[in-house]
This record gives structure tokens, sequence and C-alpha cells, in this order.
């Protein structure tokens, strides 16, 4: 039986080592963290995982390390192209299938990758979709590199009635969009999953079936809280919504740099390089140690009252938040 793909889905980002090769001691911290902090699922290779800048065969070791690493405790889902050509794409495709990861996601700036229009899109995903294996569940993404390249509602609809998609990560950053998103899909195994922290809160209540925005790599587990528990708690999830979306204001200084400066805070591995992002960002950006400093703050303020929350609750609902939150 598919598992769904739902939920809190951390980007991954890949940490390096000095010498320009993936940290895999790393990158299996990097995968306790997730779980530990409430992660429901993993997307491995991504645009956060520098795709981009990875050789197929370092994207197919990326992906079933991870698969491995999460040893059956989440889903593990993998972007499979990269390449302009139909041909190329099919062949990175079919090498992410052999990993056996959970989902393999298509990058939709990949279909109709010369920007003809009109059929084109569906016309490649049919030719893809006739010959990669059944059997794996697939999932779409609106990657923005090179550019984003939002689906119509003919070509999600299309999507659903296929029966082998089952989950999108929105990129739209438009709360309209992913409600109607979500009414086209009623019924169907793909989730519609927002990936932009500023209507991540209003977009859950429409019925996003989760997050995975970039700062699912700072604090999964606040977007855990708010997508779990917040009906019990409305004053507080209003107000750490808020915090969530403004804390992800930083993204655009240097990550994903900025997200391995964080967890090499935390240890979870020692070497920030990127093959994105190439510069010195706390030359760059002024001041970046200090809004760090404040990102914490915030994230260990918000975590310490919601453990002040569940310490007030009866023993039943307690054990019960818990046990949620820690999946």
């Amino acid at each position: 039986m598919t598992r769904k793909i739902e939920g809190i889905i951390p980007v991954m980002i890949t940490p390096f080592t000095a010498n320009g090769e993936i940290d895999y001691p790393g990158v299996a911290r990097l995968v306790e963290w997730y779980i530990d902090n409430g992660s429901d699922a993993l997307f491995a290779v991504c645009q956060s995982s520098e795709m981009q800048f990875l050789r197929l065969d370092e994207r197919v070791a990326l992906a079933a390390f991870v698969k491995k690493a999460a040893a059956g405790r989440v889903p593990v889902i993998a972007s499979g192209h990269v390449s302009e050509s139909l041909d190329d794409q099919l062949a990175e495709l079919m090498a992410i299938a052999a990993t056996g990861v959970d989902g393999m996601v298509l990058v939709t700036n990949r279909l109709d990758a010369g920007r003809e229009g009109g059929s084109k899109f569906i016309d490649d995903l049919n030719w893809l979709l006739d010959r990669l294996p059944a059997p794996i569940p697939l999932g779409l993404y609106e990657c923005p590199a090179p550019y984003r390249r939002l689906l119509t509602d003919e070509e999600l609809a299309f999507c659903a009635r296929t029966g082998r998609f089952v989950i999108l990560k929105d990129v739209s950053c438009d709360l309209e969009t992913v409600e109607r998103r979500v009414a086209l899909t009623k019924g169907r195994p793909l989730a519609i999953v927002n990936a932009n922290a500023a209507i991540a809160f209003d977009a859950m209540k429409a019925g996003s079936r989760g997050f995975t925005g970039v700062f699912t790599n700072f604090h999964p587990d606040l977007y855990k809280w708010l997508m779990t528990e917040h009906a019990a708690e409305p004053a507080l999830a209003d107000e750490l919504s808020v915090y969530l979306a403004l804390s992800a204001m930083a993204e655009p200084m240097g990550y994903p740099k900025l997200a391995k400066l964080y967890h090499q805070r935390l240890g979870t591995f020692d070497c920030t390089d990127s093959r994105a992002v190439t510069f010195d960002i706390k030359e760059k950006f002024w001041a970046l140690d200090a809004l760090l400093d404040k990102i914490v703050e915030g994230t260990e303020h918000y975590r310490r009252r919601i453990a002040d929350l569940r310490e007030s609750y009866p023993a039943p609902i307690r054990g019960t938040a818990s046990s949620r939150s820690n999946r």
C-alpha cells in the first residue's frame, strides 16, 4: 500500500566536506535531526539540496543514502530530473527510481522545457509516464530554478486523474491558488502541500496537507505543532504563524548556506560550503550572526511555551499531543 506523503516535509540541505564531497555522516545526523523534530517525510533531492549542482551519480547516491538512513520511519522522496531533453530526463528518472525512494518528484519546469506552451506539458508528461515504472508514486515540484513554472488548473486536474501522483509541492505563494488547487484535487490521492511560510497557517486551514518550505531546516517542530495542535491554542497559533513568516524572510540572505550556518551551530556538521552559494554570506549580509541569534531565540521561546502548555494538559491529552509531535 502506498504511504501518504504529506505533513511537515523538510527540503533537505546537502552538507559537503572541506574537499567538496558530500558529507554522508553529516547527512545521517541531519536525517536524525529532522525526524527527531517531527518531520513526516523527507525531500532528499531538491533545490535546497543543490540538485542542479550535483552530478547524477551524486543525486542517486544521496537519495539512496537518505532512504537507508530513514529506515522506514518516514517516507523519502527525491526529484528525478534536471536535464533539458526528455531522453536524458528519462535516464535520470530511472536511476532515481532504482534507489527505492518512496516517491519520485517530477520538476514542472522540465516538462515543456522549451516553453512551447499549448499541450506540450501534458504531451511530455505522458511520454514519461508511459516509460516510468508504474508502481512508484510520483510527485510534482514547482521548483523556482531555472524558472518557476506553475501548473495550470487543467494540468493539475490531469495529473490528479492519472492516480499516479501523491503530492504537489505548491510554490504559487498565493492562498487563493492553494484553495483552488485543494478543491480541484478533492477526493484524489494528490496532496497539495504549500511551501510558502507567509501563508503556511492559512494554507493549512484551507486544506493544504502540510508544509514543505525552506525553514523546515530551522524549526520543523514548530510547523508541526501549528499543523496538528493549533485548534487547542488558537491565540498562540496565530502568534507563532507570524514569527514563522517573519523568520523565513531571512531566506534571501544566502540560503542554503544560511541553513548550513545554523546546523553548524547545532553541531550537525562542520563545513558550511555550498556549490550554489559560493560567496561569503556574512560579508555580504551584515549582522547575519545577530539575525541567526534572534531566529534561535525566537525558536526556543516558542518551544518553551509549547512545552509548558503540554505540561499543563491532563495526562491523557499530554500523551496524545506528545506522540503526535514526535512522530
